[in-house]
């Protein structure tokens, strides 16, 4: 408990899934801290849009570094994600993949590192079920 949680989850690469992000980042939040709480901000393509894309690097990349470990949902495809998922493992961050295995085929570059622990799930509280067990 009351750790810091990097949750990964795509911006510019789609917004299909934000407000599963929305609600995976509540429930973290109900026993640890997420420090990329902004992920789930359901208006975040909007607010995005004239950011420096420096800034935002550097800030993720701060994050990254603080942070206990990383959860990911990889559902909707994101170079984003995959930069951020390579960084943490630079920095032996332990990192959740999570993905709707009826949805998508992740990256070989993904399912096929060792590092990742890779969890497909079909229903949110099957989802909600296993990130509340990696973070017990």
């Amino acid at each position: 408990m009351n750790q810091k949680v990097y949750f990964a989850g795509s911006i510019r690469g789609g917004r299909a899934d934000a407000q599963l992000y929305h609600d995976i980042i509540a429930m973290i939040n109900e026993t640890d801290q997420v420090l990329t709480e902004h992920v789930g901000d359901l208006d975040l393509a909007a607010k995005e849009q004239g950011k420096k894309d420096q800034l935002i690097y550097e800030k993720d990349t701060a994050w990254l570094r603080e942070c206990d470990l990383l959860i990911a949902e990889c559902t909707c495809p994101s170079l984003g994600v995959g930069y951020e998922l390579a960084y943490a493992e630079r920095y032996n961050k332990p990192c959740y993949v999570f993905y709707r295995r009826s949805q998508v085929q992740l990256s070989a570059m993904i399912t096929g590192d060792p590092y990742y622990t890779v969890i497909p799930y079909e229903t949110k509280e099957e989802l909600f079920g296993k990130i509340r067990e990696i973070l017990s």
